[in-house]
């Protein structure tokens, strides 16, 4: 299966719709094909069990950290506004304004943001149905789940994925 972030369009059953403040829409699908136009498209693998598309919000401070961290599964995020740098898997990426980016779930990812403005991205993950309702990060650091933290998730829905 893929998970795809398209401008706009589809009408999928897995299918989740953020509405931007400038009028466009991104929709996430989850789909056998990659969409044509799509920002971007990643296979993912989802084992038995019923699993969820979980839509969130995530703010930040200026200059936040989000500790290394794992999720229970896959997701595309797309930043909305301010900077943010991924450090995962030996490779550092900084993404700006309208940019999207997949994260796998259990690699382990840093993630730092702009230290002058405040910074946020909207996503979809893909998650076991047993996460529903959760916060689903998980530090690899297990002294890290005590520092003080500088972002906050706001969940938006939670919906079945349909097989």
């Amino acid at each position: 299966m893929r998970l795809s972030l398209t401008e706009g369009g589809g009408d999928g059953t897995n299918r989740v719709v953020h509405q931007l403040d400038d009028g466009r829409s991104l929709v996430w699908e989850l789909g056998d094909d990659e969409p044509a136009g799509a920002l971007l498209s990643a296979e993912v693998q989802l084992d038995g069990g019923e699993w969820i598309m979980r839509h969130d919000r995530v703010d930040f401070d200026p200059g936040a950290i989000a500790y290394r961290h794992t999720h229970p599964g896959p997701g595309i995020r797309y930043l909305l506004f301010g900077q943010i740098t991924i450090d995962s898997e030996g490779a550092q990426r900084t993404y700006g304004p309208d940019e999207p980016w997949f994260e796998r779930g259990p690699d382990p990812v840093l993630a730092t943001t702009s230290a002058d403005e405040p910074t946020a991205f909207v996503r979809v993950m893909l998650l076991p149905a047993e996460w529903a309702g959760k916060r689903t990060i998980k530090y690899v650091d297990p002294a890290d789940a005590d520092k003080p933290k500088t972002q906050r998730a706001t969940i938006f829905l939670e919906q079945p994925v349909m097989r």
